[in-house]
């Protein structure tokens, strides 16, 4: 299959100008935002359909003085934001935000929300909530099956050579093996991105499980999917390569609503 996204490209910082080959999937995934984030900011509606030359921001919109709170010590909450995002446009730490507001992980936000950007009168910066183990919230126990619902396999067989590093480079798994030897989907969903236009992962396929996960396989030899393709649990997708890499190997990784997550978490036991 012909590779479309041959042209590697550095991420930007604040927009992205979409090349031939680029899904809004691909370039959240390179940019590390959750793909409705991306879709939110950018006025995007499913199935989401971007053509070259198109600016594409990686930030929310700045929001109105109005809507900010004065600028100064609040804002309110617009669609499509995020803890995280509101920390990195305001240069606040995501710690100290949550801290300030008593929220708890995951630091779900509604529009319309007032979030305090200045520590109350009677406290400093604090380290944020510390985040409950055990018992689960309702919320928390409600959202359970709907996360774990993925019945995962393992892509490929072999031994496990790197291991998640959320704080490095390393945002998934590798996995070594032969050259040509088959890479399956780890799960039921859709392709959405195929091709080698993400700096570090050769030839790449990007597969969408439901609106929160997301998985990819990097290094591939040769893909048997295109973009659109539905595809089963375990159904060979590609063939195990050194694309983009010095060895012959599998880089797999997961992403919950944009942010890495270890996949050992989630593969079965061996």
């Amino acid at each position: 299959m012909q590779d479309r996204g041959a042209a590697v490209r550095q991420p930007e910082s604040t927009f992205r100008v979409v090349r031939a080959g680029d899904t809004l999937y691909s370039i959240a995934w390179e940019s590390g935002r959750d793909y409705r984030d991306v879709a939110s900011w950018n006025g995007l509606e499913p199935p989401y359909v971007i053509k070259p030359g198109q600016k594409l921001r990686l930030y929310p919109p700045p929001a109105s003085p109005k809507a900010a709170g004065g600028g100064s010590s609040f804002r309110t909450v617009v669609k499509g934001e995020t803890l995280y995002s509101i920390a990195k446009s305001t240069g606040i730490r995501q710690q100290d935000l949550a801290a300030w507001n008593s929220l708890e992980a995951p630091y779900h936000l509604k529009p319309g929300q007032r979030l305090r950007l200045t520590p109350p009168a009677d406290a400093t910066a604090a380290p944020p909530p510390p985040r409950a183990r055990a018992p689960k919230s309702k919320a928390a126990a409600a959202e359970t099956p709907t996360l774990r619902s993925i019945e995962w396999i393992w892509p490929t067989d072999g031994a496990i050579i790197a291991r998640f590093a959320p704080n490095d480079a390393a945002k998934g798994v590798d996995i070594a093996g032969t050259a040509g030897q088959t890479i399956r989907a780890a799960a039921s969903g859709t392709v959405v991105y195929q091709g080698s236009g993400l700096r570090g992962y050769g030839q790449l396929i990007i597969i969408k499980h439901n609106a929160d996960f997301l998985s990819a396989y990097a290094h591939c030899a040769a893909i048997y999917v295109q973009e659109g393709s539905v595809i089963k649990p375990g159904q060979k997708i590609a063939a195990m390569g050194s694309s983009g890499t010095d060895r012959i190997k599998l880089h797999f990784e997961i992403r919950r609503r944009g942010t890495p997550v270890d996949p050992l978490e989630y593969l079965p036991k061996k």
